[in-house]
Parts: C-alpha cells; sequence; structure tokens
C-alpha cells in the first residue's frame, strides 16, 4: 500500500478496490469525505466512483456513527470541500437529501450561483464550533419548499421557519441531543430576524431580539454575520455596519439595564397579593402584561410596576 506517498501527494486512495472498502465498512465512504475537510486531500476518480456505486450501503451504519463522522467533517478547517464531495457522489442523499436540494437558482445579486456554495460559504465562515456549523448547514434547507418566482425575482418567504421544522426533523433522525436539537432549530428559525434592523428598531425590539436568541445571542449573531455573502461592496459594508450599530445598542442597553435574563418587575407571588388572586391562568396573564412592558419601557421600580398592575386589573374588573 502506498499511503505515505498518496498522502504526501495530497491524494486519497483506498488500499484495497473502493468497492471491498467500503462494503466492509460502509462509514469509510463517509470519512473519506472527512478526510478531504481535514486534510485537504482530493480523492482520486476511483474513490469517487465507488462512494457514487455504493453509497446505499451507508444504510446498514448506525445514524449515531453517521453523526460523529458529521460533526468531525463539519468543524474540520475546510468543510465546504467535504460537504461537496457528499453531494458529488450523491452520498448525501443517503442521510441528508435536504443538503444536495439546495442545488437551486438564487437570486443573481446573491455571491453564489445557487443556495448550495451559499451554504458551503456560511458554513466555512463560522468558527469551528459544532452547533453553530450545524446551524450554518441547514440555516436554508427550508428554501426549495418556499421558492416562488415573481415579476421582482426569487423570494423564499418563511422559509427560517419551515427550515426550523425541517432541521428538528432530521437531526432527530440523527440522533442529536435535544440540546443540540434545541439550539440549532431556535438559530434557524431566528436567523432573519436580524433583516428588519435596518428600519428602525426601538429599544423594545431590541430588548426582545435578545430575549428570544437567549443564551444563543453570539451565535445568532454570528451566523447573521456569516450569512451575508454578497460580493457587492456596498451591500456588504452596509450589512456589517448594521450588525455593528445592533450590537452596541444591545451592549448601551446592558450598561443601563438586566437584558441578560429579563423577567417581569414583579413576581408571581406578589401579583397574587396585591390583587387577592389565588394561582391560575389570571397570574400568567398578569405576568405576560407586565413582561411587556418590561420589554416596552425597560426595567421599573415595584411602586409603578404595582400601580400599572392595579390599572390593567381594573380594566379587566379582576379587582
Amino acid at each position: 500500500y502506498e499511503g505515505v506517498k498518496d498522502l504526501a501527494a495530497k491524494r486519497l486512495d483506498t488500499p484495497l478496490e473502493p468497492e471491498v472498502a467500503f462494503s466492509d465498512d460502509p462509514l469509510r465512504m463517509l470519512r473519506a469525505a472527512r478526510f478531504v475537510a481535514q486534510l485537504g486531500v482530493t480523492p482520486v476518480p476511483r474513490v469517487i466512483e465507488g462512494i457514487a456505486q455504493m453509497r446505499d450501503r451507508l444504510g446498514i451504519v448506525s445514524a449515531e456513527r453517521i453523526r460523529e463522522e458529521l460533526d468531525k467533517l463539519l468543524v474540520a478547517e475546510s468543510p465546504g470541500a467535504g460537504l461537496a464531495l457528499l453531494v458529488e457522489t450523491g452520498l448525501a442523499e443517503e442521510f441528508l437529501p435536504e443538503l444536495p436540494a439546495l442545488q437551486l437558482e438564487q437570486d443573481p445579486v446573491h455571491r453564489h450561483k445557487d443556495v448550495l456554495r451559499h451554504t458551503f460559504a456560511v458554513v466555512e465562515r463560522l468558527e469551528p464550533d459544532p452547533v453553530l456549523r450545524l446551524a450554518g448547514l441547514l440555516h436554508d434547507i427550508g428554501k426549495p419548499s418556499t421558492r416562488e418566482i415573481t415579476p421582482d425575482g426569487v423570494s423564499f418567504h418563511h422559509h427560517e421557519v419551515v427550515g426550523a421544522r425541517m432541521a428538528e426533523q432530521r437531526l432527530r433522525e440523527l440522533r442529536y441531543a435535544n440540546s443540540v436539537v434545541d439550539d440549532v432549530r431556535k438559530l434557524v428559525e431566528l436567523h432573519l430576524r436580524f433583516h428588519g434592523f435596518g428600519e428602525g428598531w426601538t429599544d423594545a425590539a431590541v430588548r426582545r431580539y435578545v430575549r428570544d436568541a437567549g443564551p444563543l445571542l453570539d451565535k445568532l449573531n454570528q451566523l447573521t454575520r456569516a450569512d451575508c455573502t454578497t460580493r457587492d461592496p456596498k451591500r456588504a459594508e452596509r450589512f456589517a455596519r448594521l450588525q455593528d450599530e445592533l450590537e452596541d445598542r444591545i451592549a448601551r442597553l446592558a450598561e443601563q439595564e438586566n437584558i441578560d435574563s429579563m423577567r417581569p418587575s414583579l413576581d408571581g407571588r406578589q401579583v397574587m397579593e396585591r390583587l387577592g388572586l389565588e394561582p391560575g391562568p389570571l397570574v400568567g396573564d398578569a405576568l405576560a402584561f407586565l413582561m411587556e412592558i418590561r420589554m416596552e419601557r425597560g426595567e421599573l421600580p415595584e411602586d409603578e410596576a404595582f400601580g400599572l398592575l392595579e390599572d390593567w386589573a381594573k380594566e379587566r374588573g379582576t379587582v
């Protein structure tokens, strides 16, 4: 076997015939893509042909083993190259069919001719964090089913909502931990939220953005930045400036109030004592009202919060 020579030449080959190697352990096909991403090697033609011919054998490999190889590929130095091999050989169809489905035309003003190439670029722009790169990989998988061609161009309305559901389903099938599934779903669902910022956000809107992102705020901001792959310098500059402005707004609010853990100005016990209520849905309604006030006005002194609570209760005929 000439494995050392192959590595020195940045060439990926199998010691045995690919059909034999991949039949013995079909996971080797996915591992080949991982080596492309990790080592920068180029598979020889017979390896590419062997994967294409043997790809259905991956069906006998457990979801857990596939997941582990996918994770290693995603955090490698050049994940785009490994992902491209998965699509080229058809192997992705066996465990991640949403990926090759992204080979569809996108608006000409974007950097890439299709959503798939854009996705590869987004993944590579992210730091090698497993959750972040999974979110980058799946952030646009709702586009094929929401694509509409109009006189103004191509649109993908609500693809983030559709994509979040699809991402959850795919990650559960790959046996990811619940925490990973929840985080990736939320990042996919929120990855377009920033795009309304250019219309002018109130402090309340910024607070809601922070609240909805929760502990994923930094990851969401990273994903939002990575998602801008336009080659239009003016558009890229405007996008970066708006992202900087939003992060500055968040930092300024954080200096004035506690936005990392936003809660109503009063708790359930205080609401029940002041309004003479028993535990029940009405207490939840009162806390929701106070949370909305928190979003709109920021932190309030207790006496002001009690006054607003009583006014709300009177309007509802509660007291």
